[in-house]
């Protein structure tokens, strides 16, 4: 596939998306266009580096850092009043990029679990993907907690392993 079919593939599959991450961060359906644009711009200028792999964490990646500027740029012509950053103090919600990146290693996350064999693979999405905590997980399974607590263990070494080998 050459890079211009890529390139196209790539806008085809993930324009909603792109298009979505920076309407969420930025609130303006215009404004949220235009860096839907530039971020695949910046994907075309980047395509010869890019491990093709992870094109959707990568291009959220460059959607949001692209938001991210825009924002910085723009609050720096307007002087936020006391009432403003108190609210901005006051609310503990995640921004929209910590959401789409959450979602995005739960998701990677969840596959490394399913790639694991049973009984390692049930325990693995319990414990990581799930956050249950051993003795959950024995009452659930009807297991031995020393028994569940070494199947964590397992499962936490076999996914470092995964994941060391994807990052080599």
């Amino acid at each position: 596939m050459s890079t211009e079919q890529y390139y196209e593939y790539l806008i085809d599959t993930y324009q909603n998306l792109v298009f979505t991450v920076c309407i969420k961060i930025v609130k303006d359906y215009f404004d949220a266009e235009d860096l839907a644009q530039e971020t695949f711009l910046s994907a075309y200028q980047h395509l010869p580096t890019f491990n093709r792999q992870y094109e959707k964490a990568w291009l959220c990646r460059i959607a949001t850092n692209k938001c991210l500027d825009f924002i910085k740029k723009s609050s720096r012509n307007t002087i936020p009043t006391e009432e403003t950053f108190f609210i901005m103090q006051e609310t503990n919600e995640p921004s929209p990029e910590e959401n789409i990146l959450d979602t995005e290693v739960k998701q990677q996350l969840y596959a490394q679990c399913n790639k694991l064999k049973k009984p390692y693979r049930e325990v693995a999405i319990d414990y990581f993907y799930r956050e249950l905590v051993a003795t959950e997980i024995a009452q659930k399974t009807g297991r031995n907690l020393k028994t569940v607590q070494t199947q964590i263990y397992r499962a936490k070494t076999m996914l470092q392993k995964k994941y060391k080998k994807e990052a080599d």
